[in-house]
């Protein structure tokens, strides 16, 4: 996923989105120790994606606190 994709989505769906992708991740790491994976990056991607919806969501989280101290 872009960043401009996970902008447009709510806090609620990017932690759905998280919680799939986590799961992915697992089922993945499995593949790739039992020797079942087709595509090695797909792990990577993954990962990356994860850690781009976190930044999203820390961003947010920081507005608000923010937004909250500075009235």
């Amino acid at each position: 996923m872009k960043v401009k994709q996970i902008r447009d989505l709510s806090d609620d769906e990017l932690m759905q989105k998280i919680k799939d992708l986590k799961g992915e991740l697992f089922n993945l790491r499995f593949q790739a120790a039992t020797g079942q994976l087709d595509n090695p990056m797909r792990i990577r991607e993954v990962r990356k994606t994860i850690a781009r919806i976190k930044t999203v969501l820390t961003e947010r989280q920081n507005e608000k606190q923010k937004a909250r101290f500075a009235k």
